[in-house]
Order: C-alpha cells, then sequence, then structure tokens
C-alpha cells in the first residue's frame, strides 16, 4: 500500500516531495514524529501523558506531548516529571483511528508507545501549574 499517488513518488524522501510541493499525508508525517523506547530496561512512563521511553530520551527529546514540562536537557525535571511505576504498554500508530487511544485517553496525543496505567504524583507546584493551563494528568497516586 503506498500513501503517493503515483509510483514515481516512492522511495523518495520528505525533502524531495516538498521541493516538488507535494506533501505528506498529516498520519504519515504524524509517524515520522514519533518515538518509542530505545530499550528495554529503564523505561519511564511521562505522568502527565503516559508515553514510554527512556531517562536518556527524555533528556534528550523532552516529551513531544507536554513540551511545556520543559524536560528537553534538565535530568531533575524528567525525574519529577516521568515515572517507572506503570502498568502495560500498547503502541499507538493512528491515535485518532484507534480505539484503544480514545479507551486510554491518548487520541490527541503523537503516535508512540503509551502505558495502560501510571501511578505516582507530581509535586504541588507542577500541579499547580497543570491546574492553570487546565490540563489533565494521567498518574493516580499509590494505593497503600
Amino acid at each position: 500500500m503506498s500513501y503517493y499517488d503515483d509510483e514515481a513518488d516512492m522511495g523518495r524522501d520528505e525533502e524531495e516531495q516538498e521541493q516538488d510541493g507535494q506533501e505528506l499525508p498529516q498520519t504519515v508525517a504524524d509517524l515520522a514524529n514519533s518515538s518509542a523506547p530505545s530499550a528495554l530496561r529503564g523505561i519511564r512512563a511521562c505522568k502527565r501523558c503516559g508515553i514510554l521511553k527512556t531517562l536518556e530520551q527524555f533528556v534528550n527529546d523532552g516529551c513531544e506531548n507536554c513540551p511545556f514540562l520543559e524536560m528537553v536537557d534538565n535530568p531533575e525535571k524528567c525525574n519529577l516529571c516521568t515515572t517507572a511505576f506503570f502498568e502495560g504498554q500498547s503502541a499507538v500508530m493512528d491515535p485518532r483511528q484507534s480505539w484503544v487511544a480514545k479507551w486510554l485517553r491518548v487520541d490527541n496525543y503523537l503516535p508512540g508507545v503509551y502505558a495502560i496505567s501510571v501511578t505516582g504524583q507530581f509535586e504541588k507546584d507542577i500541579e499547580e501549574e497543570l491546574e492553570s493551563r487546565g490540563c489533565r494528568w494521567r498518574c493516580r497516586p499509590a494505593q497503600s
């Protein structure tokens, strides 16, 4: 299956097509910006959106869904805004069409690997900032 209208476009990269004035469909562009954990060990979940990455990926790239958390090049903030305590995972390729993405409430986020449930709690100042922005978050306090 090809996303392009004719066979001549196959094998050409995004830059070549944009030079011709032809744009990629939005789902293909979203997939190009998606991320997946680069390792199986040390995976963490963003406490707000639940996307899964390694700590190194959060430090290098931040969270694509939550740029206002400002995790890029800030390991301390990454530790505050992510958690290693999560259950399950689901790879979401097309969030707008996926029933799983709707069930997880990640249908407005970018494609990626998401935790089924996230355990943890934001610090009060981060929680207040999110509330002032009108943002919801996925992490739940640990049950004792």
